[in-house]
């Protein structure tokens, strides 16, 4: 999806004009990959702007940074006050952001230690990432040639701007297949996730989700689906899943700041369930839109107000 510019990024304490926040052509992280990054979304509610768990997205930007040995030059706080004033200074009531922290120019070769690191918060509007008639209707998902990372690889609880080519790989095959999304197994054969989602079946009316020691993320979205699950006495579960019984659910969806909550309506030719956007699956999409936009008083610690 085309990015559409904004007035500014904020760029190590400071806003620097959209066209100009540049990096030099040997920054670290471009050549090795060991860069750390968040994808937050902000909603328009009838309170004005407010970021869906902002507090959670920095922490798990700071433990992604804590993973591969990165210490970040700000606080949580600070970094979530950035973002706030990110979007005030760019006028948004509604959009994605993206942190980021990378290793700077001055050093090259393997050893990031003496490279300066970097942070740049971006804000955008973004609709959704995979279509809003995907929200509705469901769109159509394939299992990847390629397997997620293990974590005697990389870490997959981090955010490391290197673990997304395994991702990247993933979508292109898919693309190249005519389908919306792929869905990555580990080397286990065991059902992990999305390239950018989490992956959620409904089976005999309970919601089943692969454990973090699949090598799924833990997604922000994710976690929030599984409370809303539990509030609602929905039996919610993480187990191990084979693809046979993936491909045998009544219902499937993703969860993930930008894809939010997609109903997945058929895999590899495989029609999940009706075809069409199950019921459970229905009622937790509409809670979580109901909570990102103010809606829900039990859930209203979720948001930040920007203003």
């Amino acid at each position: 999806m085309a990015l559409t510019p904004t007035k500014s990024i904020w760029m190590n304490g400071e806003f620097v004009p959209w066209d100009e926040a540049k990096i030099h052509v040997l920054t670290h992280t471009l050549h090795y990959g060991l860069g750390v990054f968040e994808g937050i979304r902000c909603y328009n509610t009838s309170e004005g702007a407010a970021v869906f768990r902002l507090k959670d997205h920095m922490k798990r930007l700071e433990n992604s940074a804590q993973l591969v040995r990165m210490e970040l030059p700000y606080s949580i706080e600070e970094l979530a006050n950035a973002v706030r004033e990110t979007i005030k200074e760019n006028e948004l009531e509604e959009c994605y952001i993206r942190p980021i922290a990378f290793y700077g120019y001055g050093i090259m070769g393997l050893n990031p230690q003496d490279s300066k690191v970097n942070v740049a918060i971006a804000v955008w509007p973004w609709e959704t990432y995979l279509g809003e008639e995907g929200l509705e209707k469901g769109i159509r998902a394939t299992i990847s040639p390629w397997r997620r990372i293990r974590p005697e690889i990389l870490p997959p609880q981090s955010k490391t701007v290197a673990n997304y080519a395994n991702s990247i790989l993933a979508k292109l095959d898919a693309l190249d297949k005519d389908y919306d999304e792929a869905i990555l197994l580990n080397m286990d054969d065991q059902v992990a996730e999305g390239p950018g989602e989490n992956l959620f079946i409904v089976e005999d009316g309970t919601v089943i989700t692969p454990p973090l020691s699949s090598g799924a993320l833990g997604g922000i979205t994710r976690d929030s689906i599984i409370q809303i699950a539990k509030d609602e006495d929905i039996p919610i579960r993480e187990e191990d899943l084979t693809v046979e019984r993936l491909l045998k659910a009544d219902e499937a969806f993703f969860t993930g700041t930008a894809a939010e909550v997609t109903p997945i309506r058929e895999i590899d030719e495989t029609t999940m369930g009706d075809g069409k956007r199950g019921e459970i699956t229905g009622k937790l999409q509409s809670i979580f839109f109901d909570t990102v936009r103010g809606k829900t008083a039990k859930y209203k610690d979720w948001l930040d107000y920007v203003k």
